[in-house]
């Protein structure tokens, strides 16, 4: 039995072996396309859920900021046994302070309002920043699971079409052994021929087995993106030739793009407004504050036994304005300092950031116009492969061709149809980068 017949009993008896383990256990399939991959990403990655919760902690912050000037209300109560109570002595003769060995018994309700208070109005401020930050980060961690998705789903599909090319590569060194063996069993070639031509069929088959694992991995990765269980079958109709009408030469360079949709640099931004509004609340820390106090007490003194009920009680009311200017705290003069220099690292921190950006844009619009250009190229070297290995084929049935320029021809082939797909997926992985950085949702 020849090396093909082994290899398609082989596969005729792990067809078989799944076939049967397919009708015991249904794999759910799910079809796939680029948007609804995405789709599903920004609706069950762990990641999106985290960022959209952090933007519901902060709505949280900002009540309890405007809640700092509502009035606050306390109930207190205290009952203090006096042992020796306190004596005051005067020229005129000692008083105590009550009775000894006696229970005192003391409620009171309390209410604060403030009128004005300064940092709680810059505070509220400051959390609505906070939110816009937040909901910027969500927006950031969006964007950057988008394009995380795309780049796999762009890598599966590269995946799958590497492994139709080795696959075919492998049926192409089969025919060829088929032809050689034919032909040795005539005379009509030496046995080399042949042991060559079942060397390039058993090297090609490793490379098929590591194509088929790499699919298996692409899919694994695109579904930890989507937030989808292993055990799903996931099926993507589509190829990378479809998206050549898309490769156009980048006509525009990285000083002629906009950044102002970047989610990095508008967290900067956001962050220097956080900045000023901080120093503000700093600033307020020299203003003077304004509040109401009201309290009612209920108390009852000099109690010799402990019979609540028949305690004699009295009550007590006052309403107070209390008004609090600061003179001097040496710690706020620092920290006014402190943020004076952050507001500074910020600007420059900003000011690199674009920079860097602006690299990554340009960087990113070269590969595009690189691959563009290769595509062509690429598309007319698959094309004259094609045609190499027909007539490689051609001139080793007639005699005139040797065994090294068909197995050179059909290697040629197969890196051809390599180069051809990698230059597509490197276009289509540049551009999702540049949509990145451009802040494109």
């Amino acid at each position: 039995m020849n090396i093909r017949m082994r290899l398609k009993t082989v596969l005729a008896m792990l067809a078989v072996s799944m076939l049967t383990y397919a009708q015991e256990t249904t794999t759910p399939t799910m079809h796939l396309t680029l948007d609804k991959a995405i789709e599903l990403a920004l609706s069950e990655n762990p990641t999106i859920k985290v960022a959209e919760q952090e933007i519901q902690l902060k709505e949280v912050s900002k009540k309890e900021a405007w809640q700092n000037l509502l009035p606050s209300i306390t109930l207190d109560g205290t009952v203090t046994y006096n042992i020796k109570v306190a004596e005051i002595k005067t020229s005129m003769g000692s008083f105590k302070m009550g009775m000894d060995d006696s229970n005192t018994w003391n409620g009171a309700i309390n209410v604060s309002l403030p009128l004005y208070a300064p940092a709680a109005y810059r505070t509220i401020t400051m959390t609505k920043k906070d939110i816009e930050l937040a909901v910027e980060k969500s927006r950031a961690s969006k964007i950057e699971m988008v394009n995380q998705v795309t780049k796999a789903f762009f890598q599966l599909m590269l995946a799958q079409d590497s492994y139709k090319v080795l696959m075919d590569n492998y049926k192409q060194a089969e025919i060829n052994y088929d032809i050689v063996k034919a032909k040795f069993e005539q005379g009509s070639v030496s046995e080399y021929d042949k042991i060559s031509s079942e060397v390039q069929v058993r090297s090609a088959w490793p490379n098929v087995v590591s194509g088929e694992n790499a699919v298996e991995l692409a899919k694994l990765q695109l579904k930890v993106l989507m937030g989808i269980t292993a055990d799903i079958n996931i099926v993507i109709d589509d190829k990378l030739t479809n998206y050549e009408g898309e490769m156009l030469k980048a006509t525009e360079t990285a000083e002629q793009l906009s950044f102002d949709n970047n989610s990095t640099l508008r967290q900067i931004d956001l962050s220097g407004e956080l900045l000023n509004q901080t120093r503000k609340i700093l600033k307020s820390s020299f203003h003077p504050t304004l509040a109401l106090v009201g309290s009612y007490q209920y108390q009852s003194m000099s109690n010799t036994n402990w019979e609540i009920n028949n305690y004699n009680w009295s009550n007590a009311s006052s309403l107070t304005l209390s008004l609090s200017i600061p003179l001097f705290k040496a710690s706020n003069f620092t920290k006014l300092k402190s943020n004076k220099i952050q507001q500074w690292q910020l600007a420059e921190n900003r000011l690199n950031t674009e920079r860097m950006l602006r690299m990554q844009a340009q960087s990113y619009l070269d590969n595009m116009t690189a691959s563009a250009e290769q595509l062509e190229s690429n598309k007319k070297a698959v094309e004259l492969a094609q045609k190499g290995l027909q007539i490689s084929q051609k001139r080793y049935e007639v005699g005139k061709g040797t065994i090294l320029e068909l197995n050179n021809s059909q290697v040629s082939l197969t890196n051809t149809q390599l180069t051809y797909n990698n230059s597509i997926y490197e276009y289509l992985v540049a551009k999702s980068d540049l949509q990145t950085v451009l802040g494109k949702e």
